[in-house]
């Protein structure tokens, strides 16, 4: 994550590196290669697709979409998105149009707003009050920042349960989205952990970003199963082959990377799991638009494991 990324986190919801352990099972079979590409997937993902609908996260295309939001979202439509997860930029989390305006656009294009990740700590009520104009299920806190102590995690779970309670007066859910820092120990606890055990389970639910699992060293089976039902989006986001465990920002293309989607997405399913939202924040020899269509071809040919 670059400077610019970490700064609009900073805003928006305001690394330390780690080994990265995954069991054998949930890593890209030994025989599939670096040229290998979402479009042709590996010879276990045959048979009837698993997602009957998939979104993606607009931070992917940031640097195109802030021009032309329309003709942007027009073009994810036509790769075969049907959910958007949206977040608070220099435009607002509408591209500067009015909420209904802004779902009336959706509809026209078949699309379905679920999400957007949002600066908790300003207008949150208002925002709430905007996010069901459109028909959104989630406000999600995109970023915390590690804490100084266990007090403060405390404020934070705090924080989240009294976010949690706006948003169920406006009939939609509150989730925070992880990132590397909760899964490493600190002063006795794993604050995700913490997190996860210390809001409540009827105002707050949790995003998985699974790259960000991956990336913190932990397993994201693992806390499926330690957490069923708690988990109802993720962030499909794929980490490059051979990437140093302390590369913070080595997202790549899906399905080219090292993590095995057909297996862990079929766990995350059956343990509550609802959206499967791509997210790329990294390109090499391609372009966010590129990249999103290859990522839209790997969804719509998915089988679990």
């Amino acid at each position: 994550m670059k400077g610019p990324r970490r700064r609009f986190l900073k805003t928006a919801g305001v690394a330390a590196a780690g080994s990265i352990i995954l069991p054998q099972w949930a890593c890209k079979e030994p025989g599939q290669t670096e040229s290998q590409t979402p479009a042709s997937p590996p010879e276990a993902m045959t048979g009837k697709p698993s997602l009957d609908k998939f979104g993606i996260q607009l931070y992917t295309l940031r640097n195109e979409i802030p021009e032309d939001p329309k003709g942007i979202i027009t073009q994810l439509a036509s790769f075969g998105y049907q959910q958007i997860e949206g977040y608070e930029g220099q435009q607002g989390m509408f591209w500067d149009m009015p909420p209904k305006d802004f779902k009336m656009f959706l509809d026209d294009l078949g699309l379905h707003m679920i999400s957007s990740h949002c600066n908790i700590h300003e207008d949150f009520e208002a925002k709430a009050e905007q996010a069901a104009m459109v028909g959104m299920k989630y406000l999600i806190c995109p970023y915390i920042g590690p804490q100084t102590s266990v007090e403060n995690w405390k404020k934070v779970t705090d924080q989240f349960n009294k976010c949690g309670e706006i948003c169920k007066k406006n009939g939609l859910r509150f989730a925070y989205h992880n990132h590397e820092y909760t899964f490493k120990a600190f002063s006795g606890m794993i604050p995700q952990d913490f997190l996860m055990e210390n809001t409540d389970p009827e105002l707050v639910d949790h995003q998985m970003d699974i790259y960000w699992v991956v990336t913190g060293g932990a397993d994201p089976v693992s806390y499926l199963k330690k957490y069923p039902n708690r988990f109802r989006l993720c962030h499909v986001k794929d980490r490059m082959k051979g990437a140093a465990a302390d590369e913070m920002d080595a997202s790549c293309d899906l399905g080219t990377g090292m993590i095995d989607f057909p297996s862990i997405l079929g766990l995350a399913q059956e343990n509550g799991m609802e959206y499967f939202i791509l997210e790329q924040e990294r390109y090499d020899n391609s372009t966010p638009l590129k990249s999103a269509k290859a990522g839209a071809e790997y969804l719509k040919q998915l089988v679990f494991a």
